[in-house]
């Protein structure tokens, strides 16, 4: 290997905060033979829920909730900072239901007068291992258009969503990207897209001008993390190959190379507490996928516990493996250039 290998996590969300916390200890000098990594997260901001909108909406920023959780997942001081960022405040007038680090970032952005710029100071007041970017500076939101031929206007509203999502598109439309987030898809050795809501936090990224065209220029290896389980009305019913096709169709065309699978076995325990949600694990239809031009992985990437969530430290070792494949078939492409 030659130089750190050079991730780029693409999402929102929990399911995004959970790789980067896997891929941190990959950040250290490396240890028992274990490669090195530079991260790069480009994360969504169309939330308009909670503490994220309600800053949103008082203060003109962007929303700061997804970028905190990315910052924590990061962080090296998990055992203080990471908690001072994530708590909330239960009570006081005007100050209930927020979070510090949101608040945090709300400040920093009116000192800095930028919310990139912001992000970057407050990553090195952290001490993250990483860079994190929003995918766009503009004050963004999404809407959708349902099976039903209803549009449904913002995250929160399409998350709670009963029908099935046939698109969704970002206001105002192709908005420019953050110009960091283009050099880091041209450098990188791995792009991985999820895990995360398919419609809210992967794909509003790929409605971003320039961003897909990038991803499809780089030598990078494309990978999407398939969710493990289906989301109530924003999934409901779709296969692995549905949410492949739904991110592709948004970017304009194919491009991803894998498709990461868990094999691990839900509990019926767990089926059914998620059953009364409306929520089941997805189906990994394996020929539609590979119909679709894609390569399957399959690791064991659940977590143990009350709920079904990724593991971080086994989706962060798929990864890293797949950028070590990365960074050999963009070296050998860079000697066979040179060779010309």
């Amino acid at each position: 290997m030659i130089g750190p290998l050079r991730i780029v996590a693409i999402g929102g969300g929990t399911g995004l905060s959970s790789l980067l916390n896997g891929l941190k200890k990959y950040t250290h000098d490396a240890k028992g033979g274990e490669p090195l990594v530079d991260i790069t997260a480009i994360v969504t901001v169309t939330d308009d829920g909670g503490s994220s909108g309600r800053l949103r909406r008082e203060f003109d920023v962007l929303p700061p909730g997804d970028i905190r959780n990315c910052m924590v997942a990061l962080c090296e001081d998990e055992a203080l900072l990471s908690r001072l960022f994530q708590y909330r405040f239960e009570s006081g007038h005007g100050l209930k239901g927020h979070s510090f680090g949101n608040l945090f970032l709300t400040a920093m952005t009116h000192i800095m007068g930028d919310f990139p710029e912001a992000v970057r100071k407050s990553s090195e007041v952290l001490n993250i291992a990483g860079r994190i970017f929003p995918s766009t500076a503009a004050n963004v939101s999404i809407e959708a258009v349902l099976d039903d031929g209803r549009v449904v206007k913002g995250e929160t509203r399409i998350s709670r969503s009963q029908s099935r999502i046939r698109t969704v598109r970002i206001i105002p439309n192709r908005p420019k990207p953050v110009k960091e987030t283009l050099a880091a898809i041209a450098a990188a050795d791995l792009i991985t897209l999820g895990p995360g809501s398919l419609f809210t936090s992967v794909i509003p990224n790929m409605l971003v001008s320039g961003i897909p065209e990038a991803i499809r220029r780089s030598r990078a290896l494309k990978a999407y993390f398939v969710n493990l389980m289906s989301q109530p009305g924003e999934t409901t019913a779709f296969a692995a190959s549905d949410h492949i096709s739904a991110i592709c169709d948004h970017a304009g065309g194919r491009f991803l190379d894998y498709a990461i699978i868990s094999t691990s076995r839900v509990s019926p325990a767990l089926r059914r507490g998620y059953a009364l949600q409306d929520s089941a694990p997805i189906e990994n239809d394996f020929d539609a996928i590979a119909r679709l031009g894609l390569e399957v992985i399959e690791a064991d990437l659940l977590m143990k516990g009350p709920k079904v969530r990724h593991n971080p430290a086994a989706i962060a070792r798929v990864a890293v493996d797949l950028a070590v494949r990365g960074q050999r078939l963009r070296r050998l492409a860079k000697l066979k250039a040179n060779a010309h």
